[in-house]
């Protein structure tokens, strides 16, 4: 694919999620976006892919659950027994198949970025961790224990950022006894050993 054009795709893609979420998500979309891009200028990234991956990040999260399974199941990708448990944790998996089918993103990058925004992986691209450390450092976001250690770190080194907020993740779920997807351990561990 060509590089994007934020004038038409991106406010393509805008006015149509806006109307597709609820508007407290929207803005936390649109915080995204824009925290993508300034860490994409940071770290050297495509910043129209990072504006634009930011921007539908979560462009499934208002499926219902069964939407999410159907979505994700009739795309041939895996779905976890934690998922299969807790079919809103399938989000991001069915946002790279929406991001593609309703918005027309043919970019694996942004696709990727999209899939993978709520667990990591180890050995993440630069976009990856981009979206992943936007999602959640986007400035609405205010009641995260050490955000602004974490957003300052983001913008000195990605993978501590990474690590920070894989640790802040794995205590809040084992806090409150939530389940924990493999995905975000193996995460943490990967960028914990730098």
């Amino acid at each position: 694919m060509g590089s994007i054009v934020i004038d038409e795709n991106y406010e393509n893609c805008r006015k149509l999620l806006k109307d597709s979420i609820g508007s407290k998500r929207y803005m936390h979309s649109i915080g995204v976006s824009n925290t993508a891009a300034c860490l994409a200028m940071r770290y050297g990234s495509d910043v129209k892919k990072a504006y634009l991956a930011g921007l539908l990040h979560d462009c499934a999260k208002g499926l219902k659950d069964v939407q999410l399974v159907e979505t994700v199941e009739r795309a041939g990708i895996e779905i976890s027994p934690l998922e299969t448990d807790n079919p809103e944790l399938l989000h991001s998996k069915a946002g790279s198949v929406v991001a593609k089918d309703k918005y027309g993103i043919d970019d694996k990058d942004i696709l990727s970025a999209i899939f993978y925004h709520t667990t990591g992986k180890p050995g993440m691209t630069v976009l990856e961790k981009i979206i992943f450390v936007a999602d959640y450092i986007e400035p609405n976001r205010t009641d995260l224990p050490g955000l602004d250690d974490i957003r300052k770190t983001a913008f000195v080194n990605i993978d501590t950022a990474i690590e920070m907020i894989c640790k802040n993740t794995l205590d809040y779920l084992k806090k409150n006894g939530k389940a924990i997807d493999r995905a975000t351990v193996d995460t943490y561990e990967y960028y914990r050993r730098g």
